[in-house]
């Protein structure tokens, strides 16, 4: 039998009556991000910079930790300004480095500034958003997952984009970071069938594209 003619096995059922992917368990805040964020469409140029460092950074780590840390991250690094973050000198970076709110990890720190260059790059060029959906046709990918095992880590366009952004000077974009990147900017869409953010994420792709 076929994975689409099995019975479709419903995300877990929270206290809310709402069924939802399993990957947020019962974390208050990481729920809220799976209910407002996750799977959304991002089109701006700047937010879509932030959430690519801040996967960088989640490299090796679990996405609550940076979640957790996001709004310390955000102070400490401008508010995400790729033409501030361009601009930082060995001053800047060692008081990254001295900043627990944050993941303090050098390679990463120094790498945002190579990766804020890139990003100034391709703005100028073609605009970073129009760079980036462009990869799916500027509508995002629609998948019908039914379970988690489903799931993948990274797929060949993932290796694509992963190719393509570190030959334009980004680092700690491998395949897996930027499959990870993608499900959470909406350019696939990766909520589970049955997951009350499903269809409301496919109406999104629709309405945005």
């Amino acid at each position: 039998m076929a994975d689409s003619e099995k019975p479709l096995r419903l995300p877990v059922l929270h206290a809310d009556g709402k069924h939802r992917c399993d990957w947020p368990g019962v974390d208050p805040l990481y729920v809220a991000y799976h209910d407002t964020e996750w799977g959304v469409p991002e089109r701006d140029g700047r937010a879509l910079f932030e959430k690519l460092l801040l996967d960088g950074f989640q490299a090796g780590l679990s996405w609550i930790t940076i979640l957790r840390k996001r709004d310390s991250f955000r102070a400490a690094f401008d508010g995400f300004d790729p033409a501030r973050i361009a601009r930082y000198d060995a001053e800047k970076l060692a008081a990254l480095m001295n900043d627990a709110g944050i993941v303090r990890n050098r390679s990463k720190i120094e790498s945002s500034v190579h990766s804020a260059r890139a990003w100034l790059a391709i703005e100028e060029r073609e605009g970073f958003s129009r760079y980036l959906w462009k990869y799916v046709d500027g509508a995002p990918l629609q998948n019908n997952l039914r379970h988690m095992g489903e799931m993948k880590a990274e797929t060949d366009l993932s290796k694509r984009i992963s190719k393509d952004l570190k030959k334009e000077g980004f680092n700690f974009v491998g395949p897996t970071i930027v499959y990870a990147f993608m499900q959470a900017v909406g350019m696939v869409n990766d909520h589970l069938v049955g997951c009350h953010r499903h269809e409301a994420c496919r109406a999104l792709g629709r309405a945005d594209a």
